[in-house]
């Protein structure tokens, strides 16, 4: 056979990895097997919201680097903290909005959006934050998030003493840096690899 001949063989399948994550990244990755795990968290994403959010999908060529990264998610995002949920999406919004995260934006903005039942309140916090009136505890904790992800070498003791000013626990501080760290490093893998958000996003909680 030729040489040209085995390249023709070879397209379809191909094609077929392509069509995988097609509209979801760049990467030409096929999915992995689901584990019974991973199959139920998916189904109950789409009975809860529709659809299984792009970031799962991207990260499900290797079900144990999705069964880490949601882990972690969870962990950050819904566990227990003196972080309301909204907080903690607050924090997301803004460091994706300093590194102009489309995807993230995007998927968490909408969270605002449902979580405060303001959408004024979600766009504000994509363009700037400063534009939102805010009660001195979230002003302060974005400013905080703010400097973590634009200059993190430059935080020092009086910038955690403002924190517990407007109430924050030191607990509260590590929820609050390990949040924007979190969305940091998701916003830099989604940038690497072209993530790009369920269109199902952008109408939603308007």
């Amino acid at each position: 056979m030729t040489a040209k001949a085995k390249a023709a063989k070879k397209e379809p399948a191909k094609k077929s990895r392509k069509r995988d994550m097609d509209g979801i990244m760049a990467l030409d990755i096929s999915f992995a097997e689901r584990t019974p795990d991973v199959k139920a968290f998916f189904d109950k994403c789409d009975e809860k919201i529709g659809f299984v959010p792009n970031v799962l999908l991207s990260f499900s060529h290797d079900m144990t680097k999705l069964d880490a990264f949601s882990a972690y998610y969870n962990d950050l995002m819904l566990a227990p903290s003196g972080l309301s949920k909204l907080e903690r999406e607050m924090i997301s919004v803004v460091v994706s909005s300093e590194n102009k995260c489309f995807y993230c934006l995007v998927a968490h903005g909408e969270a605002v959006r449902r979580l405060s039942g303001d959408p004024a309140l979600g766009e504000m916090l994509v363009m700037n934050y400063r534009a939102a009136d805010l009660p001195p505890r979230q002003r302060a904790m974005l400013d905080f998030t703010v400097k973590m992800t634009k200059e993190p070498w430059a935080i020092v003791d009086e910038d955690r003493a403002r924190l517990r000013e407007v109430g924050f626990s030191d607990r509260d501080i590590w929820d609050i840096g390990a949040v924007a760290s979190f969305f940091n490093m998701t916003n830099r893998m989604a940038a690497a690899v072209d993530m790009r958000p369920n269109a199902q996003y952008h109408a939603m909680s308007r």
